[in-house]
């Protein structure tokens, strides 16, 4: 698969295009429209994935479907307005990875135990990357075994107490490294466009963030905090290959309450995958730089969603940004 920064945007706001036009669809059978409730603004990433995602799942459940935006407190506004609805099958929400870490901060009174998960929509997993040209690591190899013997190091994320400034932590613990200098950038394009200037040693980033230079040869992606490798950066290896156990990204899925119904549940769940498994939200996937691994159903989802709240309270707290 080829990763093209013109390609992603070009892509996606053609496909977001598409679904501010197709309207909304009959309520089939009297039934309510299902609530989806964003954390984001309309247009912003969060929005589009919920919307794509609604595109065929009002077909393949045979109901309308609304988003409902509640912006503020990274996402705790969502969270309290979804705890304020009723069980009932008709709300879900879509969870991300800055839920869990507004979760980890203590900033809502949501907790795990009051989500049943849905299926996972999106997964971008966190790569550490180099330059290529002027980094003395050539090989994933060659970097862990520089870190454990005390190279001081920069790493570059997007802000602090993000996914990316929790993910250097995660990794300077898992290595039993003290914290390396940590750089915070406004986004993954000044980061990446830093780390080929040489402002910092090693970026934090996805793939879809970094792919212009990735592809010119001027970042080398050398650890993938994922399950599996990636077809488009064959070099690079899994932390889990080099002996680590962290698997983190930015992911995006949906839940429901803990108190729907199982059977309402496993409707929402397959009448999703299925809408997830159309040629429209593969194109959208792709189109983000994605690939048709991102749409997991609730078993792997739920414990991803378990394992980023268990993993970044923790780590926050230890970071010295939770009191």
């Amino acid at each position: 698969m080829k990763y093209s920064i013109g390609l992603v945007k070009a892509g996606t706001l053609a496909l977001a295009g598409t679904l501010l036009i197709a309207g909304a669809v009959a309520q089939a059978d009297d039934k309510p429209a299902i609530e989806v409730i964003t954390h984001a603004g309309a247009g912003g990433g969060t929005d589009v994935n919920s919307r794509m995602m609604m595109l065929r799942s009002r077909r393949t459940l045979k109901q309308d479907m609304v988003v409902v935006n509640k912006r503020g407190g990274g996402g705790a506004a969502a969270m309290n307005y979804f705890m304020s609805r009723p069980a009932d099958g008709n709300t879900i929400m879509t969870f991300t990875v800055g839920h869990a870490i507004t979760m980890g901060k203590g900033k809502t009174r949501l907790t795990v135990e009051d989500m049943a998960p849905i299926a996972r929509g999106t997964n971008d997993p966190q790569i550490l990357m180099v330059n290529c040209k002027t980094s003395p690591y050539k090989t994933p190899e060659e970097f862990v075994a520089g870190m454990k013997n005390g190279d001081k190091l920069k790493f570059g994320g997007t802000q602090t107490g993000t996914i990316d400034h929790i993910t250097v932590f995660l990794w300077a613990k898992r290595l039993g490294v003290p914290m390396p200098t940590y750089i915070p950038f406004k986004g993954g394009g000044e980061l990446a466009t830093q780390l080929v200037a040489g402002a910092v040693d090693v970026g934090t980033l996805n793939l879809s963030e970094a792919a212009a230079p990735v592809e010119a040869g001027d970042i080398c992606p050398l650890v993938i905090l994922a399950n599996e490798g990636m077809a488009p950066i064959p070099a690079a290896k899994t932390a889990k290959e080099l002996g680590i156990d962290l698997v983190l990204s930015t992911t995006r899925g949906f839940v429901t309450h803990a108190g729907v119904d199982e059977a309402r549940r496993a409707e929402l769940e397959a009448g999703m995958m299925k809408a997830m498994g159309h040629s429209l939200y593969q194109a959208y996937l792709m189109n983000s730089g994605l690939d048709a691994t991102s749409p997991q159903p609730s078993g792997p989802w739920g414990e991803q969603i378990r394992m980023m709240i268990t993993e970044f309270g923790p780590a926050l707290k230890e970071m010295g940004l939770v009191n």
